[in-house]
């Protein structure tokens, strides 16, 4: 052609010397029918616009000094073709109104309400806030929530965390060195001095990802580390932010359409939330280019040179180049990992490669947990019972918020005076001395920490005498209760130790349960070829350990608060209570009762030369009622030099400001912290934030619980708490040098190894009754992350036919919208609530499992289809011990006779004589596949079981050098993995499933996601070039047909 196009490229030259933007300019220059004129800031900002360049077609997008209504006025003189339209570009400056138009063209975004203000912090009756929620226009945002000014412009994007997860807020902004987000822990107040758009926060798992439009039908994706997680931008040596080509799905390809159509920006960018197996847009950034990909480059030239040709010069628009002006640049792939071995269970060659890691953990070391109990017949008390349940007299109110704690607190401390230990002796009620005691308590824990969060405190009030009162002016009565029984739960937070543990185990898998020493994990997970997800009960203490355990395992930084709630979550359907086998269990303590309390220990079913676990009451020492007798006086003795220290704290606290004698405990400050409060320390004062007065409650209960002298009976459910308050102070509170506390713990422990075991089964058929129970949902959900892992390696070895056709005839527009429609806020299937408990089982259901697979046509990544699927359970005791239980007695079973059990007979022996699974035991499954062994054999899946015992109590019992450093750190060490198979064994993943599936539950609950469809790119590798032009010039020709056929095609990017 003679005349060549004029590109006009109105835009600040800082962005025209942008490195995407030489490139794809010089791209378009080869090509030889363009000629680019740069405008440059003088003409644009001085010159008017009359005197500009004249070109046929424009690029003009706003950035910061720009003159966009000037623009729009040359625009409207010359008329170009162009790229992005100009007057749309002032909607990007408002979020408002980006959501407004996103909701016109029905692009999903997230649930949102808009508050806004004339002036600064002007009070709005409409706005609401309270400790855990903002209410606009009657909405309710539970945290966390996000909060974003208005104005786009303004980068200050805040995210405020629940008190039930530490509370604070947490600061997004635009780059600033290797940081995106600062945590600041006190604030958890909202902004008031300007206007705000208030969202539910969406959890992704992690990540953010980035789509780049070029034109409608064409998206390129990228993924990156979400700032929300720990702030931390990774870079890679260039110093460039790491990001990954992903791949889209059909209903995301469309609302990358809508989004480009929406706002008539050809070149867009904006940011895709993946939440639930759905897409969500939360924000549009306008011109965007891919940095650092020569295939996007190369694509973006192609695509807008066919729109440049298309506007100017249609019938060139099908002629296609006999090669491509410029070098195709071939990316150098980095490194794949090394084959991964077995690692801890033999050697079986370098065909094998780990495919699946599943762990279940029980959480950290903690404190002990505490209950109290007092009738309470205060009027104060009651009126509050009243207050916080509707002022009906018969309903139960549950106390958790800071408001509803301090109200409590503010009554309690009116009824218990500073002095309230004189004159005790004078009083001749033991009721009320013991009612006062109680409430002292009770004031004590809601004092304790210097602030209130529901993750450790909590408070019931059941109503349990009432009085019929007439009405006033009315012939019916009215009731209204005079006594009501007050429970108070607390304690069993997570220790400093437990967090310093819990984080060393994350760094210790990292590590040693994936190929590349540590590097390895990392790799994988950063280049999104990690497929992770964590779940956790809802018990603090778990719910943090598993925080902490994310924190090492990913090597990242800073608060667990924002790591807890960006990459856990939460199912108490499957990792809590033991309702199910609730009778089962009764039934075993009772004969545990038994048989410790007898004079002489009798063993029911003995087998004479079997095995020693396969009796009923195995562990039990022989000795137990003795051991008993000692347990119950030296606990009593304990508790007497307990009571002395409360003594001598409440005389000090009686003639001194509390603040003078006990140093103050945050908490919420603590959350994060692996070190020990040494000013608390130094001062003689238990660690943490007990005081001696509630550690004095803790040991009085125990001793009052364990033994009642009235009845002359034993409870032996109560041993375990026996042991574990002796564990704790031995750990915790060596340095008050308490008489008697190491006597009292090899006690505790002789009786706590032999009852704990048997409270889930006296004998290994209960205990396999039992854990099927508990555990019956947790292996139905492991069996599904294997079959699902196997099923996704088998199509990535062979893949199907269905996916080959697909690439060849490509479905029709509607038909991928039929099969992945986005969700739409007009179809009623928005999402309520994203902190709402939800159940695993929906969770990976196909259409509400988030994947993230990388796009192999622009990773350079030398094995893009390696794919690892991590799954993490964090639970407590009872299901680690019900899980172990299934996974040794299932041969047992009716069904399985004849077979043998999945754990080696050696380990079997070696499970009898641990007894114990502490603080952050584990089983870890790992599922191996052999790629040199035929797709149907069942040797291509090999399975590996290993355990740990959790922490080694070693230092406890042996007072060598480790007992020393354990006094400095209060942190017992965590045993490492021991084999449950021999090491010649090979167990398949067929026998495994064999083996397990009669006590999990039935794979028809747990429908299997199928294998995410496979997209291509536009270019692979430079000599399948032409080809992918051919597709691409196609789109615009006349027919129908070949618009429909090229449509699907192209947006399969």
């Amino acid at each position: 052609m003679t005349d060549k196009i004029k590109i006009g490229v109105c835009v600040m030259e800082k962005k025209v010397s942008s490195a995407p933007m030489v490139q794809i300019l010089e791209r378009l220059q080869a090509f030889g029918e363009f000629e680019i004129i740069i405008f440059g800031d003088k003409v644009i900002i001085e010159d008017p616009i009359e005197s500009w360049p004249i070109c046929d077609c424009l690029i003009a997008f706003c950035s910061s000094g720009y003159p966009l209504q000037k623009a729009e006025m040359y625009a409207a003189l010359r008329k170009p073709f162009l790229v992005n339209e100009l007057q749309p570009q002032h909607l990007l400056h408002d979020r408002r109104k980006v959501y407004e138009q996103l909701e016109v063209f029905g692009v999903p975004v997230p649930n949102y309400a808009l508050v806004n203000r004339e002036y600064p912090y002007q009070e709005l009756e409409y706005f609401i806030e309270e400790e855990d929620y903002v209410e606009v226009h009657g909405k309710r945002f539970w945290k966390p929530f996000v909060e974003k000014p208005v104005d786009g412009d303004d980068h200050s994007i805040m995210i405020y965390y629940p008190s039930s997860a530490g509370g604070g807020m947490k600061e997004l902004f635009r780059k600033v060195g290797n940081r995106s987000s600062e945590f600041h822990p006190e604030v958890r107040r909202v902004r008031r001095e300007g206007s705000y758009i208030y969202e539910e926060f969406m959890p992704t798992g992690g990540t953010d990802v980035k789509v780049y439009t070029v034109g409608p039908e064409y998206a390129h994706a990228e993924a990156r580390k979400s700032p929300v997680v720990d702030g931390v931008v990774m870079r890679n040596p260039d110093g460039k932010e790491v990001r990954y080509p992903v791949l889209l799905t059909p209903g995301e390809k469309e609302i990358a359409r809508d989004v480009c159509l929406a706002f008539c920006q050809l070149v867009c960018g904006f940011d895709l939330l993946r939440c639930e197996g759905r897409s969500y847009v939360c924000d549009v950034n306008g011109w965007s280019f891919v940095k650092n990909s020569y295939k996007y480059y190369d694509d973006a030239a192609c695509v807008l040179r066919k729109l440049f040709l298309d506007a100017k010069a249609p019938h060139l628009s099908s002629t296609i180049p006999p090669s491509l002006p410029w070098k195709v640049k071939e990316v150098v792939q980095s490194e794949g990992l090394t084959r991964q071995g077995s690692g801890l269970i033999g050697t079986f060659g370098q065909s094998e490669e780990l495919r699946c890691v599943i762990a279940v953990i029980r959480h950290g070391d903690r404190t002990p947990k505490q209950k109290v109990k007092l009738k309470v017949t205060e009027e104060k008390l009651l009126n509050l019972m009243l207050k916080y349940n509707g002022g009906r007299a018969r309903a139960e109110t549950k106390l958790k918020s800071a408001v509803q704690l301090q109200d409590l607190l503010d009554a309690t401390r009116l009824l218990v005076p500073r002095k309230s230990r004189s004159g005790r002796e004078s009083d001749s009620e033991t009721e009320d001395i013991e009612h006062a005691e109680k409430l002292r308590q009770v004031k004590a824990v809601l004092e304790e920490g210097g602030h209130f969060s529901g993750i450790y405190r909590k408070v019931q009030l059941k109503p349990s005498k009432w009085v019929k009162l007439p009405k006033p002016n009315a012939d019916c009565e009215d009731e209204r209760p005079v006594e009501a029984l007050m429970v108070l739960k607390y304690g069993g937070v997570l220790t400093h130790a437990g967090r310093k543990q819990a984080e060393e185990l994350g760094r210790f898998f990292r590590n040693n349960m994936y190929p590349g020493e540590g590097t390895g994990l990392l790799r994988l997970h950063s280049t999104y070829r990690h497929d992770l997800k964590i779940y956790s009960s809802d018990e603090g203490r778990v719910q943090m350990s598993a925080a902490a355990f994310a924190k090492g395992l990913l090597d990242l930084e800073g608060q667990l608060t924002p790591i807890l709630v960006s990459l856990v979550s939460k199912d108490s359907s499957m990792l809590d209570g033991l309702e199910d086998a609730s009778s089962e269990m009764e039934e075993a303590k009772a004969k545990l009762h038994a048989i410790i309390t007898s004079e002489g220990k009798t063993l029911n079913g003995n087998m004479s030369g079997g095995p020693l676990w396969m009796v009923d009451g195995a562990g039990v020492p022989d000795n137990a009622s003795q051991l008993l007798h000692s347990l119950v006086n030296l606990t009593k003795k304990i508790t007497a030099k307990v009571k002395l220290l409360a003594e001598e704290e409440d005389e000090k606290l009686s003639v001194t400001a509390s603040s003078t004698v006990l140093p103050h405990y945050d908490q919420a400050k603590a959350f994060g912290k692996t070190t020990i409060d040494i000013a608390r320390i130094a001062a003689g004062l238990p660690c943490g934030s007990e005081s001696f007065l509630l550690m004095f409650a803790r040991w009085k209960k125990l001793e009052r619980d364990l033994y009642n002298e009235r009845k002359e009976r034993y409870d032996v459910t109560q041993i375990p708490d026996v042991y574990d308050s002796c564990k704790y102070d031995l750990l915790h509170n060596a340095h008050l040098n308490l008489e008697g506390l190491t006597e009292l713990f090899r006690v505790a422990q002789l009786l706590a190894d032999g009852v704990i075991p048997n409270e889930y089964g006296i004998n290994p058929r209960q205990k396999l009754k039992i854990g099927s129970k508990i555990a019956r949902r947790l292996l139905g959900k492991i069996l599904i992350d294997l079959h699902n892992t196997r099923e996704e390696a088998i199509d990535v070895a062979e893949p199907k036919s269905s996916q080959e056709t697909t690439t060849t005839f490509p479905k029709t527009r509607k038909e991928e919208r039929d099969q992945a429609r986005p969700l739409n806020r007009n179809e009623d299937l928005r999402r309520t609530s994203s902190t709402s408990e939800k159940s695993i089982d929906q969770d990976d259901d196909d259409d509400r499992e988030t994947k993230y697979r990388l796009d192999p046509k622009y990773a350079n990544v030398r094995t893009p289809e390696r794919h690892v699927r991590t799954r993490l359970y964090f639970t407590s005791e009872s299901h680690i011990h019900s899980l172990m239980n299934v996974l040794r007695y299932c041969n047992l079973d009716e069904s399985l006779q004849g077979e043998d059990s999945l754990v080696c007979n050696s380990a079997l022996d070696h499970l009898h004589k641990t007894r114990e699974l502490d603080y952050m035991s584990y089983i870890v499954f790992r599922m191996f596949e052999n790629t040199e062994v035929a797709l149907e054999d069942p040797k291509r899946f090999r399975m590996e079981m290993t355990f740990s015992r959790g922490a080694d109590l070693s230092p406890l019992e042996n007072h060598d050098g480790d007992a020393a450093l354990l006094h400095q750190e209060h942190t017992l060490p965590i045993m490492g993995p021991e084999r449950m198979q021999e090491v010649t064994s090979y167990l398949t993943l067929d026998q495994f499933e064999r083996m397990i599936g009669p006590f999990a539950m039935p794979a028809e609950d747990f429908p299997p996601p199928t294998t995410p469809q496979a997209f291509s790119g536009y270019f692979t590798k430079s000599s399948g070039v032409l080809e992918r032009l051919v597709n691409l010039f196609s789109f615009h020709k006349g027919s129908t047909a070949a618009a429909a056929s090229s449509t699907n095609n192209n947006v399969k990017q």
